[in-house]
């Protein structure tokens, strides 16, 4: 744990919580972000103009770097967003100044520098094989760098950036890199996936790219007597009635359906405004909803199969 006094912690994982074990060398500066070299021994940590090595085992300081030392008249502070440590003991940083830089750790020197943005570069991940890297900026884009062959054939390889996606409209707080996807989540409430086409052996669903919006407000209710589900969007509303089986099992378990889920209606808003919040009563027989100015009420009557509704 990375702590704003400039202190690293170690925690020990145990049978029901975890255990503080010690403190890493403290310097001054807030520790922004960590990341532990694929072996253990050694931990790099992002801080304010720096970044930092520590040996695990003795716990000291054992690299520091300047993340400025080549930029000429800086007077603002350079922030270390995010850090990576790579098994070929290259760390990977990206920081406020819209740089994302390899630094050889044991050498303290730059081995390459990538200006992606003109703002600050947040979040970065490392794909599984360490060949590519996707990070995330403050302006909603994202990048990916690949580790590719300086000419074909050649054994010697270079970091470089091939595709830029513009899918947010806010910070990019958060990325993640799958075998087949860029994955990156948003102050925008957006979590997108971007399929990298070239792992991609068929069209489908895993190829398509997918935004998935999160609600600020509970977008399905439950009347649990009645069985009903009612669901929320922004200009309608849908009724369902809840599928049932004649055998039982333990939770988890899949059951077979003698009844399928049943769509009993959908119920249009009137105007130009979104629904904000609905619910439906625990008996069934109520459905209300409200959009920023006017609150409406239906009562929902069931005759045999049939379903009628009617404003209150």
């Amino acid at each position: 744990i990375g702590c704003e006094d400039g202190s690293v912690k170690l925690f020990q994982v145990v049978p029901g919580g975890i255990q503080f074990e010690r403190n890493l060398d403290r310097r001054k500066g807030r520790i922004l972000c960590l990341s532990w070299h694929p072996s253990d021994a050694h931990i790099a940590a992002g801080s304010i103009d720096v970044l930092r090595v520590f040996d695990v085992s003795s716990g000291q300081t054992v690299q520091r770097i300047m993340v400025n030392y080549h930029v000429q008249k800086v007077k603002r502070e350079c922030i270390v967003w995010s850090i990576a440590f790579l098994s070929s003991g290259t760390v990977v940083t990206s920081d406020s100044f819209g740089r994302v830089q390899f630094w050889d750790w044991e050498r303290g020197t730059l081995l390459e520098s990538h200006t992606v943005s003109t703002s600050a570069v947040l979040s970065l991940a490392v794909s599984e094989k360490e060949d590519s890297i996707i990070v995330g900026t403050s302006t909603g884009a994202t990048y990916q760098f690949q580790l590719l062959p300086v000419k074909m054939g050649s054994l010697e390889k270079r970091w470089v950036r091939t595709k830029p996606f513009q899918h947010h409209t806010h910070d990019v707080r958060a990325v993640a890199h799958s075998s087949t996807a860029l994955i990156s989540g948003g102050l925008d409430a957006q979590l997108v996936i971007r399929p990298l086409m070239e792992k991609m052996q068929k069209k489908g669903y895993e190829a398509a790219l997918r935004k998935f919006t999160f609600p600020h407000r509970r977008l399905v209710s439950c009347a649990r007597k009645a069985r009903l589900l009612l669901f929320q969007f922004s200009q309608h509303l849908e009724l369902w009635r809840l599928g049932s089986t004649d055998e039982t099992g333990k939770d988890g378990e899949v059951l077979p359906l003698c009844r399928m889920p049943e769509h009993l209606l959908q119920l249009k808003s009137k105007g130009p405004e979104h629904i904000y919040c609905s619910c439906v009563s625990p008996c069934g027989s109520w459905v209300a909803y409200s959009t920023a100015s006017r609150f409406h009420l239906y009562r929902v009557q069931y005759e045999g199969d049939g379903v009628s509704i009617k404003k209150v």
